[in-house]
């Protein structure tokens, strides 16, 4: 087994959190010789870790031991730089969003087609287990088939960073986690989208939305509620998730959640009126014990290999990729159809 030697470009937040928290899982894989950044004081940083300190862009591109880059640098810099690592024969991951528009992501994918380099997004949530548990469920149906999935991140910390306000950048919260709760969503149903309807906010009075919500139906009659708030002091659950047969709930990272699901219908009871505010109500009345049983929920690993091991075997293997182009093409078109049904409510 020989290792793909890699370069990273970039070594802020996400790419140190890959250098030293995701490519050791895969160290007889993936083997990370350097880094490049702007930020003398990253490079210092990067040096005391043994890793060869590029003085440019141009320096990783004419090694030729490196056969792979990641890019993780801010999203407007993306295509330029994909593009002249692929035409210098490196293959390439690329931090999330890819790119600022489906336009430059074009140009990119033309370039790896004509090379004949590996080009792969690293869409990271569609390991998070809160996101598994979800994608079991709908698979299985134990709720019954989910035709209402609502995806939240919520906090009170308003946009992070710094080039993360700036439009130029590729800023805002619709292209920082939008982009993963939309690929989750996207690797979750398999339906045509018929409408999108969304809202964007700009309540700190940034350039750039610091939240965002879209209501996303599908040709299979699944509905969708994709939710980023960044002044949410009361948090919403992470996912609520309708069933034909039940609803569950995952509040939070933790994995904290349940499952309530309809139990024997003949064991039924009509539902006894309760006195709500000033008034009485069947409707909203709570199920007699008998109608529903709650369930745990269940740990569910990925069937599919981590990222990196995966790219791995695409690589070398010519193995099928877990994060295809055309999946995050798709995922950057309706990023585009939010912000254009956004713009009507204006």
């Amino acid at each position: 087994m020989t290792a793909i030697n890699f370069a990273v470009i970039g070594y802020g937040g996400m790419g140190s959190y890959h250098i030293h928290n995701i490519m050791p899982n895969e160290n007889e894989r993936i083997h990370v010789v350097g880094t490049y950044d702007h930020s003398e004081e990253r490079q210092a940083i990067s040096s005391q870790h043994n890793h060869k300190i590029y003085s440019s862009l141009e320096d990783i591109l004419q090694d030729q031991t490196i056969e792979a880059v990641l890019i993780a640098t801010p999203n407007d810099s993306h295509k330029e730089l994909a593009i002249q690592a692929l035409k210098a024969g490196k293959h390439v991951v690329c931090e999330k969003p890819v790119t600022m528009n489906v336009a430059e992501l074009d140009e990119v994918l033309k370039v790896a087609k004509e090379t004949g380099l590996t080009f792969m997004v690293h869409q990271n949530r569609r390991w998070d287990p809160d996101f598994l548990i979800t994608r079991e469920l709908y698979k299985n149906q134990q709720i019954g088939e989910l035709f209402q999935i609502e995806s939240r991140v919520q906090g009170a910390n308003g946009i992070p960073g710094d080039w993360r306000h700036e439009l130029k950048h590729g800023g805002g919260m619709l292209l920082d986690w939008g982009v993963h709760l939309l690929d989750q969503l996207l690797f979750l149903v398999d339906s045509r989208i018929v409408k999108v309807s969304a809202d964007l906010s700009y309540i700190l009075g940034d350039e750039v939305d610091d939240g965002f919500i879209a209501y996303i139906i599908f040709e299979n009659g699944s509905r969708a509620i994709i939710e980023v708030g960044t002044t949410n002091y009361i948090k919403l659950p992470r996912w609520y998730l309708k069933g034909t047969k039940g609803t569950g709930v995952i509040h939070d990272w933790d994995l904290s959640g349940e499952l309530v699901i309809e139990s024997d219908k003949q064991a039924i009871q009509a539902p006894e009126p309760i006195q709500a505010g000033v008034g009485l109500t069947k409707t909203m009345a709570p199920p007699s014990e008998e109608a529903t049983e709650t369930k745990k929920l269940s740990n569910v690993s990925a069937e599919y290999d981590p990222f990196y091991k995966n790219f791995y075997k695409v690589v070398r293997e010519q193995a099928e990729p877990v994060v295809k182009n055309e999946e995050v093409r798709k995922v950057m078109i309706l990023i585009e159809e939010i912000f254009e049904a956004a713009k009507k409510l204006k």
